[in-house]
């Protein structure tokens, strides 16, 4: 080996020594010591890293619940109330018990209700097709039914069902943590509170075109005919784009707008059958003394033409 070899050798090595001294000396330099308390929240976390806490994983969720000092805003939602108690006992902080909540999938137009117009041939996503065109039948609101929702949770929680082509959430997996809300490019899944003994009431329609175009396109789409608004008797349901909305905090649970619907778009989950049962009869004799109505008036009419 020459001289030449032997010295760059050595002067290679020594660059490399000098170097790591530098790299060494800057980080004890700017080391910036981290509160220990992070790894014990960390630790606490559920480590599913699905962002329902609004943060990119649970490291990160765990640094801003560390840096804050009041946790009212912070919450995880696969954990629940309970991880948060054992998160503020750690911070030495009051934990702020909040309501439960679950996904609802605001979409009745399923393959019955929403006859196809067209087929879709191309990519299995969501996101895509609802990029390339409104959809594959005439509600330009409705599902798609590729299941990207399906793809993105982790809990194996919502599935799309082959008979109707909509997502169906199980209520005992889900968690709330909001990838298929984020998911959904046609923003029908939206995260409910769980409600009293399970119980919620909501409008499974975004459809904001007028009642006839909104029928002629899906038979079960909200027309915003304002009956249940006008039933309600809480002050629970409002009209607005040609659509009702239901608060869920003014909502009590009566059911009596289920049973003015006549599309039959408003959802009651795991409200008593019996109940159920009574207001749709009850919506069917109305129905009935409607129509009965209307034909005595059309035969008194015809009565006094001649």
């Amino acid at each position: 080996m020459n001289e030449t070899v032997i010295s760059t050798i050595l002067i290679l090595t020594s660059l490399g020594i000098v170097a790591a001294i530098i790299l060494y000396l800057v980080s004890k330099r700017f080391y910036v010591k981290e509160d220990p308390r992070i790894a014990e929240v960390e630790e606490a976390l559920p480590a599913t890293n699905c962002g329902g806490c609004g943060q990119p994983g649970c490291r990160a969720f765990a640094e801003a619940l560390v840096k804050a000092s009041d946790l009212s805003e912070l919450h995880c939602p696969v954990g629940g109330n309970e991880v948060m108690k054992e998160v503020a006992d750690i911070l030495g902080l009051e934990a702020v018990e909040k309501d439960p909540y679950i996904a609802v999938v605001r979409c009745s137009g399923s393959f019955e209700h929403r006859k196809k117009t067209n087929i879709y041939d191309g990519s299995a996503s969501c996101t895509i097709a609802a990029e390339l065109y409104s959809g594959d039948t005439g509600c330009a609101y409705g599902c798609l039914g590729l299941g990207e929702c399906e793809d993105v949770c982790d809990f194996d929680a919502i599935h799309i069902n082959p008979i109707t082509g909509l997502p169906v959430v199980i209520e005992d997996k889900c968690t709330a943590c909001n990838a298929c809300v984020t998911a959904c490019p046609k923003d029908i899944i939206e995260l409910w509170p769980v409600g009293r003994k399970s119980q919620r009431i909501y409008v499974a329609c975004i459809n904001e075109d007028k009642g006839g175009t909104a029928r002629k396109s899906c038979s079960v789409a909200c027309s915003g005919c304002s009956k249940c608004m006008e039933e309600c008797g809480y002050d629970a349901i409002s009209i607005s784009n040609n659509l009702a909305s239901i608060d869920f905090e003014k909502c009590k649970l009566c059911a009596k707008c289920v049973g003015v619907c006549d599309a039959q778009s408003i959802i009651a989950d795991n409200i008593p059958i019996a109940r159920l049962e009574k207001l749709e009869a009850k919506r069917q004799r109305e129905a009935e003394k409607k129509k009965l109505e209307a034909q005595k008036a059309k035969e008194a009419a015809k009565a006094a033409k001649a």
